[in-house]
């Protein structure tokens, strides 16, 4: 019977099976997690390994609701409902350690605070720091407060600090934005290392900063580039605009997809390359991904005026 929880970490890595983690992976997959010493830990092997190995699938921040198919040795069978892929139409598959895992749904409210910031500490009420929350961490708003905003957790009531915040009526940004907005948005996460798998501001993917991207400025997409490639509007290559999504396939662009990146505007793009990479903005101009573009969606809704 399929169950809800709440992630109980800043960040929860999404497993391609319960053996995929490693014993150098500890720090990843226990309560408290210790995502930093992790990457630290990780050399530029080992951290590819998690690639090309296919060790892992994606991540989910922290009060992410998923859906718990099953439990065997300390880890949860999981789906991301959040993060729609075509590998099962109820949402992201994976295992994730039950250990990172609170039973029970995430509270309704009729205002979320969604962080803007790349990190914000979540408070408890003598004022003391418990964990460091990512970027686009979203929980429901008890109470607004002169500088802080006290949110229900999956660890209980606890509070944010107010200017790290944006506050929405639903859990995805109810102000949509532009191609520009979702541009500035990754503007903040230049020279990030890559991580494969990556959703949080300790790391991302080339579709894992694609999706947190557009999801800023109230666009939920599909997870996986090639998803992404199918949904949206379709733009022809000759009329980008900032916030497009560029796909680039191998045999030079006639084969599948293996990259997406945002476009940039003035010929550029910006993208999390791969491993051993940070985040760069880049010209297309002359590159091998140059030859490979195959296509490019509009995610993003054309406004006219102000918002």
């Amino acid at each position: 019977m399929t169950t809800k929880a709440q992630i109980a970490v800043p960040v929860a890595t999404l497993w391609t099976t319960r053996d995929s983690a490693r014993d150098l992976d500890t720090p990843a997959i226990t309560n408290p997690a210790h995502i930093t010493d992790w990457l630290d830990s990780l050399t530029y092997d080992t951290r590819l390994a998690l690639c090309d190995e296919n060790r892992i699938q994606s991540q989910a921040l922290f009060g992410e609701e998923v859906y718990v198919l099953e439990e065997s040795n300390g880890w949860s069978h999981v789906l991301i409902p959040d993060q729609s892929s075509s590998k099962d139409d109820r949402g992201y598959p994976g295992w994730i350690p039950s250990v990172q895992l609170l039973p029970g749904e995430s509270s309704q409210a009729d205002t979320y605070a969604i962080v803007i910031s790349k990190f914000t500490d979540l408070l408890n009420k003598e004022n003391e720091a418990e964990l460091e929350l990512s970027f686009q961490t979203i929980l429901p708003i008890v109470k607004e407060h002169d500088d802080l905003i006290q949110v229900e957790t999956p660890l209980g009531t606890r509070f944010l600090r107010q200017t790290d915040i944006m506050v929405s009526t639903s859990r995805v940004n109810d102000r949509r934005g532009s191609g520009q907005d979702i541009v500035s948005s990754g503007e903040l996460f230049l020279d990030l290392p890559y991580l494969w798998g990556g959703m949080s501001s300790y790391g991302f993917d080339c579709s894992g900063f694609s999706y947190t991207m557009c999801k800023t400025q109230g666009y939920l997409i599909p997870r996986d580039a090639n998803d992404q490639a199918k949904e949206g509007k379709e733009v022809p290559l000759d009329r980008l605009l900032p916030g497009d999504l560029l796909f680039f396939a191998y045999e030079e662009g006639k084969g599948s997809i293996h990259h997406v990146a945002i476009y940039y505007g003035e010929g550029k793009m910006i993208h999390s390359p791969n491993t051993g990479k940070t985040i760069e903005i880049l010209s297309l101009n002359g590159t091998y991904y140059e030859k490979e573009l195959c296509a490019a969606r509009r995610y993003w809704e054309e406004t006219e005026g102000p918002r």
